[in-house]
């Protein structure tokens, strides 16, 4: 269909040293104001060749749309909250959460879209999110590493805004609960393997330094654990850690104390094995000789730099970041299913709960199992 829209006068533009306007786009495609916004804002029905015409312009102008203006027509900020309720120190020392928002933002980046950080560190902020979230400030938003006792889930939900977390939420196995949409890892699985190597390389006194058990990744790799165990399993073998290397010092101090005899460990993050292994080598246990030990995450920066490196479980913590950003960004545009097509990027994934997805991992050997 031709375009028969008024024309702006060709050859008109903006005063020199002006900002280009949507009218100067306009004359010097040589096509409707009509035309011009509908190519900029991505609208369909536009010919190919006017497209190509106006994408020219825009490019020989240095046209930057106006955001405002665009945010009136299309309802749409182009902006996503990404929400991380944990301490700041532990945000920026933890690699784990460097992968994630490296994942998120690759993916934000390639769609135009602004990543608007929210850390919660007290209390207190969550109303500043809440605040944030109902002013309309952002069309969606990107949460994880949520707890059990975490408001999130309540505050998007009454900001009436689309949420994709990043874990599998302590809430959806609760039938009262609302179901919502996630990317996680096969936590579950991915410990059961690592349990499973330690027990076929001959270890029978297998230890475990869980992670938060208000976090699902804490409690499906703990359940991983025990399933791999099953009969075997003993409570005098586990000692809780909270993720960090101090936390897993802590616990293999304590396991030694109450289980000098143990010659395994598995340990549910490279950090906790990484302290692990510290203490191993303070008490004089040779690893792997006299203790073999497990980590789960492989975050090279950790897991190749220990001595000796350290066998883990691998997850692709960026890919699950670009898998919950595309989501997300889907069921923006078209307000429907957020399931993304089976291993689009990084291992294979599986959608159990509809709009969810849980990505594979895979063991890494190396010297210490």
């Amino acid at each position: 269909m031709p375009d028969t829209s008024p024309q702006v006068p060709a050859g008109s533009g903006p005063p020199s040293g002006l900002r280009p306007t949507l009218e100067a786009v306009a004359a010097r495609a040589g096509v409707s104001r009509a035309t011009v916004s509908r190519v900029v804002n991505g609208s369909t029905g536009v010919r190919p060749s006017l497209a190509d015409k106006v994408h020219r312009a825009v490019e020989e102008l240095g046209y930057v749309p106006n955001h405002a203006a665009r945010t009136l027509v299309t309802r749409r900020t182009g902006a996503v909250a990404v929400i991380i309720p944990e301490p700041e120190v532990r945000i920026f020392s933890d690699p784990f959460f460097f992968r994630q928002i490296r994942g998120i933002s690759k993916e934000l980046t390639a769609n135009d879209t602004q990543l608007v950080l929210m850390l919660v560190e007290a209390s207190g902020d969550f109303d500043r999110v809440s605040r944030y979230l109902a002013g309309g400030h952002v069309d969606g938003a990107l949460a994880f590493s949520l707890h059990t006792e975490d408001p999130i889930p309540a505050i998007t939900r009454r900001a009436g805004i689309p949420t994709v977390y990043g874990g599998r939420p302590v809430w959806t196995a609760a039938p009262d609960r609302q179901a919502v949409p996630y990317v996680d890892a096969d936590n579950r699985d991915g410990a059961r393997v690592a349990v499973q190597l330690l027990r076929d390389l001959g270890r029978t006194r297998i230890a475990h330094i869980a992670g938060p058990l208000d976090q699902t990744s804490g409690t499906d790799r703990l359940d991983g654990y025990r399933d791999a165990l099953g009969t075997s399993y003993d409570g005098t073998l586990l000692a809780q850690g909270a993720f960090t290397p101090e936390s897993g010092a802590r616990a293999m101090a304590e396991l030694l104390e109450r289980r000098p005899d143990l010659d395994a460990v598995f340990a549910a993050n490279d950090l906790m094995a990484s302290g692990a292994l510290r203490v191993l080598k303070e008490r004089g246990r040779r690893v792997p000789d006299d203790v073999a030990l497990v980590g789960f995450d492989d975050m090279d920066s950790v897991a190749e730099s220990t001595d000796p490196p350290l066998t883990t479980v691998r997850q692709d913590v960026e890919g699950q970041g670009r898998l919950m950003a595309r989501l997300l960004l889907r069921g923006l545009e078209t307000g429907g299913s957020l399931v993304a097509e089976d291993g689009a990027d990084g291992p294979p994934a599986t959608a159990p709960d509809g709009d969810s997805v849980i990505m594979r991992t895979a063991l890494v050997r190396r010297p210490t199992a």
